[in-house]
């Protein structure tokens, strides 16, 4: 994959395609629509998956920049369906659609929601992720999920008249530095626990707090490991993320093994991608080991994670660059990369990404 560099303020993005945003109905018919292919965002410099051609977009630059320093501090906290979240010192969580390559560049959309309401022995100072579930905050239906570091989860439905947060607070420490998803085959809130071995869900349909569903996972067809390569796994730092193909209705949970190397790069502790294990799920709490997830690839970075087909996003005619199927690309603070699965095979470059998102491909009303 080659990189795009441009200055700052200025993000750029492929040209959309047609690609299949559904799949196969039982007659046999597929419903496609135009969309923008996945799209990576990572500065202080701007850098973006140059899969075909491109245009550009300007956005705030505080937006790209969580180092700007002036009267009103604003962090960039996370992402889900192109849609940025930011949070100011007074509290407020907000929505914004600059990120998003077909958005209106000239009147982006801003959505306030009420103030966060921290629960006692809680914080809401630091987020772990944003997820959302449907493509816009706009819906009716729409709920925002943030995870924040430590217990509390909480949940607001943006397009109410009256819109208020619903705040839970996670009893198992095992979820306490997790991310939160949103699972459209099962229409819940979900998130892996530490060692992926449970899974807590959250559904939808209450504006009192409730008990998650708590599911257990067996894991089934580990992969043969030597001595070294265990002991390697054992000094990592690792992270479990829960993605579901929403192409193929398949959920995946993935453990992701990073470790800072022996030498500083340039006298920084960074991270480094030691090995990436994908197991699927199945109904029966089963996540079995695999190096095969057929043409989907996935997409892991610091907004919701997702599938996409990359056979629906094939070479442009001026460039032979494409996704590559059965492939995880990683994305992070300090370090991307792409994850070939058949072999197990890394390719990754250490670099300072302020604002580490992929975004999910897009339709084009």
């Amino acid at each position: 994959m080659s990189l795009l560099l441009n200055q700052p303020s200025k993000l750029w993005f492929r040209k959309p395609v047609l690609a299949r945003s559904s799949p196969l109905h039982s007659n046999g018919f597929s419903s496609s629509s135009l969309q923008t292919p996945p799209s990576m965002i990572g500065l202080k410099l701007a850098y973006f998956a140059d899969y075909t051609h491109h245009f550009e977009k300007k956005v705030p630059p505080e937006l790209v920049y969580n180092d700007i320093k002036d009267d009103d501090d604003i962090g960039t906290i996370g992402s889900s369906h192109g849609w940025v979240a930011t949070l100011k010192d007074d509290g407020i969580l907000r929505l914004q659609d600059d990120l998003n390559p077909v958005a209106s560049e000239t009147d982006p959309k801003r959505i306030s929601l009420p103030p966060l309401v921290t629960l006692p022995h809680c914080q809401t100072q630091i987020v772990t992720n944003v997820a959302m579930s449907s493509s816009s905050p706009e819906d009716e239906d729409c709920v925002v999920a943030v995870k924040f570091l430590g217990p509390q989860l909480s949940f607001c439905r943006p397009a109410l008249k009256n819109p208020e947060w619903t705040n839970i607070r996670i009893q198992n420490p095992c979820f306490f530095s997790s991310r939160v998803m949103f699972s459209k085959k099962y229409d819940m809130f979900r998130i892996p626990g530490s060692g992926g071995h449970l899974i807590g869900s959250w559904g939808l349909h209450t504006q009192k707090p409730t008990p998650p569903k708590i599911h257990k996972l067996r894991f089934q067809n580990l992969p043969e490991l030597t001595k070294t390569k265990r002991e390697l796994l054992h000094s990592c730092c690792t992270s479990e993320h829960l993605v579901e193909s929403r192409p193929t209705g398949e959920t995946f949970l993935i453990k992701w093994y990073r470790r800072t190397p022996a030498k500083p790069i340039k006298g920084m502790a960074t991270m480094k991608t030691k090995a990436l294990h994908v197991f699927k799920l199945d109904e029966k709490g089963n996540a079995v080991y695999t190096q095969d997830i057929g043409d989907l690839c996935i997409f892991l970075s610091k907004s919701e994670p997702f599938c996409a087909l990359a056979s629906s996003f094939p070479p442009g005619l001026r460039s032979d660059h494409h996704l590559l199927s059965n492939h995880v690309y990683i994305l992070d603070v300090d370090e991307f990369g792409v994850v070939e699965l058949v072999n197990s095979s890394i390719a990754s470059v250490n670099y300072t990404f302020t604002v580490p998102f992929y975004l999910p491909p897009l339709n084009i009303d």
